[in-house]
């Protein structure tokens, strides 16, 4: 690079984001950016990964499309960028129309340098129709392990981004993980056809973390927390937990004895949520109890504990998870109060991924049966009517668009209610002839509540003569003069069925081997996680080896190093199950749920595994939900198959 380049780098980097130098790795992934090729970059959480697109998208010909898999990651990116004076915005599902509207056509003028969405975005047709007209010099995925099959947060619509790189002509890609093993980083460089010498990692040890393996069994966990806890280094904490129950009780016991804590996880409300993140990232909270909602995005540098309660899901949850502490440089403890009884719940996790052969059976006979080329399929209905869980359901339709059995088309909303605004005289009064007379009798056939107002859409197309797309655009329109809220709600997906020739048998049979070989992959990875906690000879040795990097020596100051010899988890004990009475645990299953229960849905129920049939039936309230949640999923299954009786 000549001096003249040289100079430009350096002076985006202190003009610009305001940094003196770069950390290890950035400038390397810049210059290859920059050099018009595709690259790979594989930093710790914390690292500086933003900054190898941010700062090149400074210097592209056209807009730096980002993917990214949270709607917390871009708003806290945005917040950076715009704080730094570069022009950037998102587009998501929480925008007026207005907003939308315009920042498409910002974006369009050249006048958006950086645009973010997520990757559900390219289902949108209207802005399929408008990516089209971008000139998009890199598009950018965050997050990018969730494209691999093997890595450990899988999202099925990730998988089509490289399909949705060569439709819209993307020519350049930059793929961004915190947490990537050798295996998955092969997946991710096949699928984008980037050359291995273009991946750059900046090695996972951090010299400054303490990782501590604390073997307690459960009645001592509090206690132990709390040593953890009032030990130095002092300062902001966060421990993890898996259950949104433990993470309310445990808040609790810590505020009981003085600790300054409160709970943070996804069923509590948005702005809960958000004022719980606030107060801890202005240092007016001292510790959060939180499950793995949080934690994406936060950029807080003097985090001096990571405590996991419960174990965390894998080895690559933990790398993530520890990575938020000790950002600033200065000394942080990360602690692992283990013991074997928690791997029965993050196995339970994975069991309850897993369609059974009837609900794979339902899904594709309702996609032979379409005959008229489309498919509308609404997701909710779908999956209690299959009794297969959100994700796996968006996953098998993505393993049938890849096959080329269905393909999307587009989305639409059967329910659009909508609140006032504006007057309904006043808003009727701003049309004449025809035009008000429709207006009127859209309002006449709309019932309005206490706030919201629910058109009749097929009343008003029968009474009116228009069609469908009228009333839609009405609405819109009214939406985006700001006459009205408009909220449209229960989405419908439409899919033209490409192929409706497959054998049903044989397609149920080849998902269902998808699907089980990803749940024993998923087993495997949590037993892996605990081989790695307890034979480890240095927990920081055996971190970096896991994804693909050697020591020279061992740390010297983790839990295993300073015992000198590798941690064991306490066991935990198991009352026989053949000393339990089989009829009498399973007939409110039978009275309640379901007479004829497969045993995949007896074993769920026992386990405590909720699926959306359970969750519509009320599961948790019946008698014996979860009773046997502490034994292994697979002891409970082969004790149910030994006692159920086949109708």
């Amino acid at each position: 690079m000549s001096t003249r380049p040289e100079m430009m780098l350096q002076e985006s980097l202190h003009q610009q984001f305001g940094f003196q130098h770069f950390l290890k790795g950035q400038e390397e992934v810049v210059r290859r950016v920059l050099a018009s090729e595709s690259a790979v970059a594989i930093f710790p959480t914390g690292a500086g990964k933003s900054l190898c697109y941010q700062l090149p998208a400074l210097h592209l010909p056209g807009i730096t499309l980002v993917v990214s898999p949270l709607l917390s990651l871009m708003k806290d990116q945005l917040d950076f960028l715009v704080s730094k004076n570069i022009p950037a915005a998102k587009l998501d599902s929480t925008m007026t129309r207005e907003d939308y509207v315009a920042t498409l056509q910002a974006a369009k003028k050249g006048d958006v340098k950086i645009l973010m969405i997520s990757v559900e975005r390219f289902k949108n047709e209207q802005f399929r129709l408008n990516l089209s007209k971008l000139n998009i010099s890199l598009l950018v995925v965050d997050e990018a392990h969730c494209i691999s099959e093997w890595g450990h947060n899988f999202r099925p619509d990730y998988l089509k981004i490289p399909t949705y790189q060569k439709e819209f002509n993307i020519r350049q890609v930059l793929l961004l993980t915190a947490t990537a093993t050798p295996q998955v980083a092969d997946d991710m460089c096949r699928r984008f056809d980037i050359p291995k010498k273009n991946i750059f990692t900046t090695g996972f040890f951090r010299k400054n973390l303490c990782l501590r393996v604390v073997p307690t069994i459960e009645e001592e966990k509090t206690k132990a927390l709390t040593d953890v806890l009032s030990e130095p280094p002092l300062g902001p904490s966060i421990v993890y937990v898996i259950r949104q129950r433990t993470a309310e009780r445990v808040s609790e016991i810590l505020s009981d004895k003085g600790f300054n804590a409160a709970p943070y996880h996804a069923g509590m409300k948005s702005e809960e949520r958000e004022a719980i993140q606030n107060r801890f990232m202005a240092g007016r909270l001292g510790i959060v109890v939180a499950t793995i909602a949080f934690g994406m995005g936060i950029d807080k540098h003097d985090i001096r504990k990571v405590v996991h309660y419960d174990l965390p899901k894998s080895i690559e949850s933990y790398s993530q998870e520890i990575g938020r502490a000790g950002r600033d440089g200065n000394q942080s403890v990360c602690s692992v109060l283990g013991n074997q009884g928690s791997v029965p719940v993050l196995e339970n996790f994975v069991y309850g991924d897993t369609p059974e052969r009837r609900g794979l059976q339902h899904a594709l006979k309702m996609i032979k049966s379409c005959s008229e080329g489309l498919l509308e399929i609404r997701l909710f209905e779908l999956s209690h009517d299959a009794d297969i869980r959100m994700l796996p359901l968006k996953t098998l339709l993505v393993y049938l668009e890849i096959e080329n059995i269905i393909k999307p088309k587009y989305v639409y909303f059967e329910n659009y209610p909508f609140r006032f605004i504006k007057a309904e005289d006043e808003i009727v009064e701003c049309f004449q002839d025809e035009r008000k007379q429709f207006v009127q009798t859209l309002f006449a056939q709309s019932k309005t509540g206490r706030v919201w107002t629910h058109p009749d859409i097929e009343a008003i197309m029968s009474t009116t003569g228009s069609g469908r797309e009228r009333v839609l655009t009405a609405l819109d329109y009214f939406d985006e003069k700001g006459w009205i809220e408009l909220r449209p709600k229960s989405s419908v997906e439409v899919f033209e069925v490409l192929n409706s020739d497959f054998d049903v048998s044989d397609t149920t049979n080849w998902l269902l081997d998808l699907f089980t070989s990803r749940e024993s992959f998923e087993v495997k990875r949590i037993q892996q996680m605990i081989r790695f906690f307890e034979e480890s000879s240095c927990l920081a040795d055996g971190l970096s080896t896991y994804f693909g990097e050697t020591l020279n020596h061992p740390c010297g100051v983790c839990s295993a190093c300073q015992a000198m010899e590798p941690i064991r988890f306490p066991s935990v004990e198991y009352r026989s199950l053949a000393e339990l009475d089989f009829d009498s645990i399973c007939e409110p299953i039978f009275d309640n749920i379901d007479p004829v229960a497969s045993k995949t849905l007896i074993t769920r129920f026992l386990c405590g595994i909720n699926t959306p049939n359970l969750s519509k039936k009320k599961a948790k309230t019946v008698k014996n939900f979860g009773r046997l949640a502490a034994y292994p999923y697979r002891v409970v299954l082969n004790w149910v198959d030994e006692n159920k009786r086949v109708p």
